[in-house]
């Protein structure tokens, strides 16, 4: 498909200039942008690219002397970064999903499909179940009974909704995210070696021999509008009450939100981000990759966990933390400062004692 530079433009609320009429069929490098393409050069580090490409107009920042790196046109933006965001969705067609439903569905006679909805091959809509108008379910996507997606959804690929799971509109699950399976909660008959160990903080004083006994889940998940959830990551259902993600939260691929977890609006989960049970989660949270966060705990609004972190206590809002276990980020590195510091250190030590050493001799 072929945009306009005005369109384009328009779609990004940006200025365009020069030949606002050239059309492009889609975006690439400067390098390696071919005359049909779109550079996209939104940092002056990046124009020197354009000589080396073949476009004749460029994404370019705000104040750019376009006519001086030889385009026929250009969008000037102020927030590159903001752009790229309205640029890709101008752009994505998104998975092929034919309108209607394939013959091959598998649909209860009691699910409620909405108007509009455009259902994949092999896909399986359980008793109940209600999609809202609008909904793209992708192949061997599976939705399980009494389960509730809102409008203009979006199912990959291999997405599971568990059994009475409710979802707002607009959200978007990439291929194999599980949504409602039962959370890992077992218990002993007697004190486990975890509830010798979380009290001592020792070592096991006697394991007594005895299996795991399943708490099954009989809660669900809660997840509001505007939600999207990458490959591969699962939300456990809760014990009793439903886990809760809030509206506007983006979580990554293969991110665990294990059962009875709360999140609030808008957070923000990268890749392989670990949440245990119970632990709930303020408005505008930001956890980098591989953050994990253990059971219980409060985590205030705000909060911004760099990547690796492991929190096991409670944060208040606001604050930006780092490190195992968590600290406050500028204390971990002034930590990390002296720890590069410490072979000078011994170095010095170990020159000072043979001084002191030799003086004692000479004495």
């Amino acid at each position: 498909m072929a945009y306009s530079i005005a369109e384009i433009a328009d779609a990004l609320g940006a200025e365009a200039v020069g030949n606002a009429s050239l059309r492009v069929t889609g975006a690439a490098e400067p390098a390696g942008a071919r005359a049909d393409q779109l550079a996209l050069a939104m940092d002056p580090k990046y124009a020197e690219g354009l000589a080396r490409g073949q476009a004749r107009a460029a994404v370019l920042w705000a104040g750019a002397d376009w006519q001086a790196l030889g385009l026929e046109a250009a969008i000037l933006v102020p927030r590159p970064r903001y752009a790229m965001a309205g640029l890709t969705r101008l752009m994505d067609p998104g998975p092929e999903i034919a309108p209607g439903v394939h013959p091959s569905a598998v649909i209860d006679p009691s699910a409620e499909i909405g108007a509009g909805a455009a259902i994949g091959p092999f896909v399986v809509i359980g008793r109940g179940a209600t999609i809202g108008a609008r909904a793209r379910i992708a192949a061997h996507v599976s939705i399980a009974e009494d389960a509730r997606i809102g409008e203009d959804a979006l199912l990959c690929a291999g997405v599971r909704i568990g059994a009475r799971v409710v979802i707002g509109d607009r959200f978007i699950a990439q291929p194999g995210a599980v949504i409602g399976a039962d959370g890992f909660s077992f218990v002993t008959p007697e004190k486990s070696t975890v509830e010798q160990v979380r009290e001592t903080m020792g070592q096991v004083q006697e394991a007594a021999r005895q299996s795991w006994t399943r708490i099954h889940s009989l809660g669900s998940v809660r997840i509001g509008d505007d939600v999207e959830v990458g490959a591969n990551a699962a939300i456990d259902r809760g014990t009793v009450r439903d886990t809760e993600v809030g509206s506007g939260c983006k979580i990554d691929n293969l991110v665990h939100l294990a059962h009875n977890v709360v999140t609030g609006r808008d957070c923000l989960f990268a890749a392989l981000v670990g949440v245990a049970g119970s632990t709930r989660i303020g408005d505008r949270a930001v956890f980098g990759g591989q953050v994990g966060v253990a059971d219980n705990l409060v985590i205030g609004s705000d909060v911004v966990a760099g990547g690796g972190t492991k929190i096991l206590s409670n944060v208040p809002a606001g604050r930006a933390v780092l490190g195992y276990p968590a600290m406050k980020m500028e204390s971990h590195i002034e930590i990390y400062k002296g720890l590069r510091r410490l072979p000078r250190l011994f170095a010095q030590v170990a020159a000072l004692q043979k001084a002191v050493s030799k003086t004692g001799e000479s004495d």
